[in-house]
């Protein structure tokens, strides 16, 4: 009897060790081949927001020893995808257009006694294919909500609606700051545009979900978060069908007294992200319910600092994070804070001084912020529309042609306060570009895995060229795909291919391990990716653009 008992309780012993072996193997793995760390989200303790240090990136030191790309162009704005390289990693920033500001406070209701506004506060930015348009919401001075349209980006009109007569206004609400979101992956029409705004009726705030089938009329409130602060963003992470909080909170430290952070919250649907029920602040701190809000990032000590002597002792805040899909990875618009604080501004006549920065994510929470360039920052003309307090708007970017647009608010104090809506272009992938001299470069890529049958780059070579070979997980040259075989590729392209003697496409390679090598001449490589002959890519392209049918190059 006793042999028995012993018996069946190490079959119990066995069945737990393979459960646990099991649940470890059944961790989330993602599409680019990162296994998410448990718990998940990560918990981020209180210590270590107020460290004022650079987010660790767990994946670019402990990445999948295969990374499959099917997913989007693969860009350079990491070591993520390189083995090795001699070539020189150089970050871009967009430039404001011409043309800037395309939207400025001209109508009755975009002006108060005080103030003039006419800017998305986040709001929104998109491309909806079905009206074949260019959609912006914005926040007038009255806090009304607005509507604009355009067939170019550029050039934008007011339509006019029947909310208020011969006026584009949409709603009514006094609200603060808003995020709108053309949500594809709905199946319910009357939900297409999702707005999130935050509005008060008694302290503190909430966000409050509205939706609307047009983008026009809008429902009432179907959702209300619990307890918030005003600059707070909704976003929707395609890459783990997830939606996504990113809430504003304090701790309350730092030498302005008020210190700005972001919380964290994903949820199944644009309802459940946001359950939470604790206050923000109490979540900065660290004293924080899992499953709710809890920390997440912070500005540090790398972020920059306001170049004006008188308020450079000012340590920056993390004012707002606008996220967005952008081909195979997450980009996070971080409007940093350099100060002064509210009443120095009103005293001095002058705008707090907000500039955006950029950074990327691959697994939807740990950023990487190489990049501490300002992104999309203010004039240092004090009469410029964009003299100070420049912030991000909802959607990210928009894939137009052969370029990227960034839309923005700016505000200026001349001469008189105002807000109005800029634009910035770069080139499309425009992120980062791994650059080679006269003297021929390399990159070598970690192991990839990949089901198309043509390789593409996006190359600025006019001067030199690019050659490519394959090389398998043995470190072999696969003959049919040599640098010796390959075609030179000289040009100026964002969507170029690349091709080998005797017309031998990638297809027998599909789903077998292998390397890319890079050899380049005086040029720039922004990203490869490996499709179908158009060179479609499958990822994700910000709010959309022309030519797009959604949110994806397909």
């Amino acid at each position: 009897m006793r042999m028995i008992f012993l018996f069946l309780l190490g079959l119990v012993v066995l069945a737990s060790q393979a459960f646990s072996q099991e649940g470890l193997v059944k961790k989330e793995v993602l599409y680019n081949g990162i296994e998410l760390p448990s718990p998940w989200p990560p918990r981020r303790t209180a210590t270590e927001m107020k460290s004022f240090e650079p987010m660790a990136v767990p994946y670019l030191k402990n990445g999948p020893l295969v990374v499959p790309i099917d997913l989007g162009r693969q860009l350079f704005i990491d070591d993520f995808l390189i083995e090795s390289t001699d070539l020189k990693r150089r970050f871009h920033q967009p430039k404001y257009h011409e043309k800037s500001p395309v939207l400025k406070p001209e109508m009755a209701w975009e002006k108060s006694k005080t103030t003039a506004f006419a800017a998305p506060f986040s709001d929104g930015v998109w491309f909806d294919s079905r009206q074949n348009r260019f959609m912006m919401w914005y926040r007038s001075a009255t806090g009304r909500t607005c509507l604009a349209m355009s067939r170019d980006g550029i050039e934008w009109m007011r339509p006019d609606l029947d909310l208020e007569p011969a006026s584009n206004v949409v709603l009514k609400s006094n609200r603060d700051a808003a995020t709108v979101v053309l949500d594809h992956q709905t199946d319910d029409e009357k939900e297409r545009f999702k707005l999130f705004e935050a509005r008060t009726k008694k302290s503190p705030y909430h966000i409050a979900l509205r939706v609307s089938s047009d983008g026009r009329k809008w429902s009432d409130e179907v959702k209300v978060s619990g307890p918030s602060w005003d600059r707070s963003t909704i976003f929707y992470n395609p890459f783990r069908g997830l939606w996504v909080a990113s809430i504003r909170g304090h701790d309350h430290v730092g030498q302005e007294g008020v210190h700005r952070l972001r919380c964290y919250r994903e949820g199944k649907d644009s309802r459940d992200v946001l359950g939470w029920r604790q206050h923000t602040d109490l979540v900065a701190k660290g004293d924080y319910i899992p499953g709710d809000l809890q920390p997440w990032v912070a500005a540090d000590r790398l972020d920059p600092r306001n170049p004006d002597p008188r308020f450079k002792h000012i340590e920056p805040q993390l004012y707002n994070l606008d996220v967005f899909p952008y081909e195979s990875l997450l980009v996070g618009l971080f409007t940093i804070w350099q100060g002064p604080d509210n009443e120095t501004c009103q005293k001095l006549g002058i705008h707090k001084r907000n500039e955006v920065l950029v950074g990327f994510s691959r697994d939807g929470f740990h950023w990487d912020r190489s990049n501490r360039g300002r992104f999309i920052g203010v004039s240092e003309d004090p009469k410029a529309w964009n003299a100070g307090n420049v912030q991000s708007v909802g959607g990210g970017c928009l894939v137009v042609g052969d370029k990227l647009y960034f839309y923005c608010s700016g505000r200026t104090m001349q001469p008189a306060d105002s807000g109005a809506t800029g634009l910035a272009t770069m080139r499309r992938d425009g992120f980062a570009s791994m650059d080679a001299s006269d003297v021929q470069g390399s990159l070598t890529t970690k192991l990839l895995r990949f089901s198309g049958s043509n390789l593409f780059v996006n190359l600025d070579s006019p001067k030199g060229e690019l050659k490519v070979e394959v090389v398998d997980e043995k470190g072999k040259v696969l003959e049919d795909f040599s640098r010796e075989k390959c075609l030179p590729l000289v040009g100026d392209g964002t969507k170029l291919m690349v091709r080998w003697h005797g017309g031998k496409d990638l297809s027998s390679l599909a789903g077998k391990p292998v390397r890319l090598r890079f050899y380049l001449t005086s040029g720039s490589l922004y990203s490869f990716w490996v499709g179908d002959a158009n060179g479609a890519s499958n990822g994700y392209v910000g709010a959309g653009g022309p030519g797009f049918k959604g949110n994806l190059d397909k």
